[in-house]
């Protein structure tokens, strides 16, 4: 085989999803971005062909019981791959862990610093693990290593307005009746009719805190033998010692909160060990503070004897900052992290490793990016490709795709309609060429030129929550406002946490996951899933549950899952398609009934888009297949599952989902996450079309394109965490091209069409409503 081939992956007749049987090389050694509009195929080459296969090999190189325990990943629908290196996937999902998993150890920043503290902290305390917080030497005794503790709201539990029988104590297991409630009822010590405010002091301390009490004249239902026990002293034995499902109920979070360790201050360390300090700081300390702030403290450390030591911490931090994480603290849970912080987390991690040959995927890295964060991370992407990597990314953001080396573009539409490389090449050539994403990648944003005019406006004075530092700003009621900043800036806590509380009916779309099981697909969660079953009910005359996958009409073999699971106790559980239905999830009976000429499969693989020109006579129907096609999602399957769906999709179905609610403000954040540029001008249109209606429209948002078609912005910063929090700019988009103290604008001109036109145009006078 010749080198040229050798230096390229090889693929031949992929058709994962809606792949078109396409054949493909991908360069090594370099950075290939794949494009296209959502749904074109993009994740079914990447992730579910090229990802799946490496990795399917790789696990089969283990013995068997290594093998068993690591996922199981299907044959791809592929006639050929060769070429391919060993695959690490770079996701958006959140690294998780527990509440011992935090940003220091999951970056092995905090593994640094253990071992700086154990060779150059005064006094000497111990060896690098005994400034572990999960080591037993180490951690602090009051919250084993946790840094924070819980603590029972005693007002939120016992309501002292009420007695024993009125139910004073608030908690559906001590509720009246309850064999629980009879243990302070019939214990003899308290009149059940009696205010627990009308206690005396000795008897409030015994329905409170007694311990392992004896009564000496207990009523009829007292247990025999059995202790008395304080309302809290029996909670906390209960429910805070012991790791029980109630922990995560609603009504235990309502009277049980979580705050800092008394001893430890959140240091998570015994008092021992945060004796040991380095220029008059210990290791607590270092990781409490902002990144940023530890990458210049430690800058000015000399020792000699660690210099290497030093080198490697520096390079970490250095590298955290980059990817705009500079704002978070070494101490932070994991668990805590959005998506795109975690990915960058994992970035920073792979960056430190001296593994190379390696094939790199990442999925949209861009997301939650301020374009001044993806230009420092675009360096290190490129350092990563530099150590001898190749790196494959999935992305829409043009400043990522700038970095590219080749291009791979999917389509020329979504679902049905894509699936075919429609372009390959230079990003010269892609900018030359006359495809979808071509043609948006050579063009430049827009600044709206006729922003709407405000006739009022919502006022938010001194604004103080989280790292907001005294903001006041004017908020425009009924235009399209665009909140822009650098991740951590502040933007959520404005629009989150001042603006949302202000108005209960606010419609929020925001990035939570909707509810979704494999089980759950479009036409169910969008209502029109009943419908569809009753016309074919009605059309042969049988029952509607033979076109449930759920009842008669499953396939007996999976269930209706479409997937046959198999549960191996300790291994991973093993999915694979059912070859019974070829993944149509009904049974043969079912599939024998049709409705103008079509299954209820073949209606259930029908694209939104398709499936409004089938059901066009049903006025709902209609309506419901609308929306979704006006949110940019025509393109998908009707029995799609929900759980396929990505972040930026679900946010969308909850977006068509609320398009007909009564409300008059819309609050978004960062609606364009995993958008073409050609889908986010049509969320342009959409949300305009909201303001022609009435409505407020809040947007956070990091989109060029977006942002410059805004009718106002409000820009805050102008960094993150304790460097942000302050008003940038508040005003037009035409006027912010003139803005010189703002990050936002400093890309905004260069996103923007240049030109004395645009600048003169739409400007308005700067952080002024008065005029508006």
């Amino acid at each position: 085989m010749n080198k040229s081939v050798q230096s390229n992956i090889k693929i031949v007749g992929a058709r994962k999803h809606n792949l078109n049987n396409i054949d493909v090389e991908i360069p090594k050694n370099k950075i290939t971005v794949f494009t296209g509009v959502s749904g074109s195929g993009k994740s079914s080459l990447v992730f579910g062909t090229i990802a799946a296969e490496s990795q399917r090999q790789l696990n089969d190189t283990f013995p068997p019981f290594i093998r068993h325990r690591l996922p199981h990943y299907g044959q791809p629908e592929v006639d050929e791959i060769d070429n391919l290196s060993v695959a690490i996937i770079v996701d958006q999902k959140r690294i998780g862990g527990n509440a011992r998993s935090t940003v220091g150890t999951a970056s092995d920043i905090y593994t640094l610093l253990r071992l700086l503290f154990s060779r150059v902290g005064k006094p000497f305390v111990g060896f690098s693990n005994i400034f572990s917080f999960n080591h037993p030497s180490g951690m602090c005794p009051a919250c084993d290593g946790l840094g924070s503790v819980s603590a029972i709201d005693i007002d939120r539990l016992i309501d002292q307005n009420l007695s024993l029988n009125e139910g004073a104590i608030r908690y559906s297991s001590f509720a009246p009746g309850s064999w629980r409630w009879k243990r302070y009822a019939c214990s003899g010590l308290f009149d059940v009719n009696k205010k627990i405010a009308d206690y005396s002091r000795v008897e409030k301390e015994l329905f409170m805190y007694a311990d392992n009490l004896t009564p000496s004249s207990p009523l009829p239902g007292w247990p025999k033998s059995a202790k008395f026990e304080g309302v809290i002293t029996r909670f906390t034995r209960s429910y805070l010692k012991q790791e029980t499902k109630e922990a995560k109920s609603e009504e235990f979070k309502r009277v049980v909160t979580m705050q800092v360790c008394p001893d430890c201050h959140g240091m998570r360390l015994n008092a021992n060990i945060l004796t040991s300090r380095i220029e008059g700081k210990n290791i607590g300390e270092y990781t409490m503070m902002p990144i940023k702030e530890l990458k210049l403290l430690v800058e000015k450390l000399d020792y000699p004897s660690v210099r290497p030591l030093l080198d490697a911490l520096k390079e970490r931090l250095d590298a955290m900052c980059a990817v705009g994480l500079g704002y978070l603290d070494l101490n932070r849970t994991t668990t805590s992290l959005s998506g795109g912080e975690s990915q960058r987390l994992k970035m920073v991690r792979h960056l430190g490793s001296s593994l190379t040959g390696m094939t790199y995927i990442i999925d949209e890295p861009s997301t939650g990016l301020h374009p001044a964060d993806i230009d420092r991370l675009n360096t290190l992407i490129v350092k990563l490709r530099n150590k001898g990597n190749t790196i494959l990314m999935v992305e829409h953001d043009p400043d990522m795709i700038a970095i590219a080396e080749h291009v791979i573009d999917l389509g020329p539409g979504a679902g049905n309609k894509g699936g075919n490389i429609v372009f390959q090449g230079g990003l010269f050539s892609l900018k030359q060429s006359d495809t979808l994403t071509g043609k948006y990648i050579a063009s430049r944003a827009k600044i709206n030129q006729h922003p709407k005019r405000a006739k009022e406006h919502v006022s938010i004075k001194n604004a103080v929550l989280h790292n907001l530092r005294n903001l006041s700003v004017d908020v425009p009621l009924n235009v399209m406002v665009v909140v822009t900043g650098v991740a951590g800036s502040g933007k959520s806590s404005l629009v989150m946490g001042e603006l949302a509380p202000q108005y209960p009916d606010a419609i929020i779309i925001d990035q939570k996951p909707i509810h979704t099981s494999i089980r759950s697909h479009i036409a169910s969660w969008c209502g029109v899933f009943d419908t569809i079953r009753m016309r074919f009910a009605q059309a042969n005359h049988v029952a509607a549950s033979w076109f449930s996958a759920n009842s008669k009409g499953a396939c007996p073999e999976c269930n209706g899952l479409g997937v046959i699971q198999t549960d191996l106790a300790f291994m991973d559980t093993v999915t694979l398609p059912c070859d019974a239905c070829q993944e149509q999830r009904y049974n043969p009976q079912a599939l024998t009934y049709l409705y103008q000429g079509k299954t209820i499969a073949e209606v259930l693989s029908m694209s939104v888009r398709d499936a409004g020109d089938f059901f066009c006579d049903d006025p709902q129907m209609s309506l419901v297949f609308s929306r979704l096609i006006e949110v940019g999602l025509g393109y998908l399957r009707l029995g799609e599952s929900l759980n396929h769906l990505s972040g930026g999709e679900c946010q969308r179905l909850k977006l068509a989902a609320n398009l007909n609610r009564d409300s008059d403000m819309y609050i978004f954040d960062e609606p364009t996450t995993g958008l073409h540029p050609s889908d986010v001008a049509s969320l342009v249109k959409l949300f305009k079309r909201l303001v022609d209606r009435g409505n407020s429209v809040i947007i956070i948002e990091h989109n060029m394109e977006l942002i410059a078609q805004a009718d106002w912005i409000i820009d805050i910063g102008p960094y993150a965490g304790q460097d942000g929090g302050t008003l940038q700019f508040s005003g037009t988009p035409g006027s912010m091209l003139d803005c010189l103290s703002s990050l936002t604008a400093e890309w905004l001109r260069k996103h923007c069409q240049s030109g004395s036109d645009e600048k003169n145009n739409g400007r308005d006078s700067q952080s002024s409503l008065a005029t508006m």
